[in-house]
């Protein structure tokens, strides 16, 4: 209960700070439904060419649209603004006021700063999921419903390690802004499934950057697509990457030299 309401502060805080600059919702409004429309305007592109896409039919790529949209806006409402916040604390040395609270550090770091607009990216990817599961009709059921819940929140806590493990090197680093940028460039190839690209990028986009397991898997589930094995497969990568991303913090933390060392 008090990580709950450490989290409600923080986004609480992230909110007011948002309110002072109302002309970012407008901005924000525009860049997300450019955006949007866009990726839905590339599918109408393609489907006005062929019926399927390696197999994918038109209704379960707006899902898969809904899911890259979704994850992106929970990416960029918290993870990554936390994240370089964080990165940039410990190049200033002012992380100390971080981990001398009396909560887990890790936690801190992670939730400290909301780009509270960037919910306007989720609720338009669950808005696009909305549409693409009245497209499904029959085809979505229970047991699709219960995957899709799982493997978007291994998808998430993926994700959310991955920043994390790259998001520590800057203990070692000066600057690792940089590799956060190539992250986000990758991830826009999540705006297809993994099955179109060449053996050599689905290998990339599965265990280098994993994008796979944050879009593509949680579509799949969506769309009955997903077995049993794949899902199992996600569950356990994500509890490897949880495991790995704190360890590495833990290990990282020691090497720490702030401004009071």
């Amino acid at each position: 209960m008090n990580y709950l309401r450490l989290f409600w502060t923080f986004f609480r805080l992230g909110a007011l700070n948002e309110l002072a600059y109302r002309a970012n919702f407008l901005v924000q409004v525009f860049q997300s439904l450019l955006t949007l429309g866009m990726a839905l305007g590339g599918l109408a592109i393609v489907f006005n060419q062929t019926e399927t896409l390696a197999g994918w039919q038109p209704a379960e790529l707006v899902g898969l649209v809904g899911v890259y949209t979704l994850i992106g806006g929970l990416i960029n409402l918290v993870i990554r603004p936390s994240m370089q916040q964080f990165m940039e604390d410990v190049r200033l040395g002012s992380l100390d006021f971080t981990i001398i609270k009396p909560a887990d550090a890790q936690f801190l770091v992670s939730v400290r700063q909301f780009e509270v607009w960037k919910l306007l990216d989720v609720l338009l990817g669950l808005g696009v999921l909305v549409v693409a599961l009245v497209q499904l009709g029959a085809q979505f059921g229970l047991r699709q419903g219960l995957m899709f819940g799982l493997t978007l929140l291994a998808g998430g806590a993926i994700v959310y390690s991955f920043w994390l493990i790259l998001a520590t090197c800057s203990f070692w680093f000066i600057r690792t802004e940089n590799i956060l940028v190539i992250f986000q460039a990758m991830y826009q190839a999540g705006r297809w499934p993994i099955t179109i690209y060449p053996g050599w990028l689905r290998v990339t986009l599965t265990f280098l950057v994993p994008v796979a397991f944050a879009v593509t898997v949680p579509t799949e589930a969506l769309t009955g697509r997903l077995n049993g094995q794949t899902l199992l497969g996600a569950v356990v990568v994500a509890l490897l990457f949880w495991l790995a991303a704190r360890r590495f913090w833990r290990f990282g933390i020691r090497y720490y030299s702030g401004a009071s060392a």
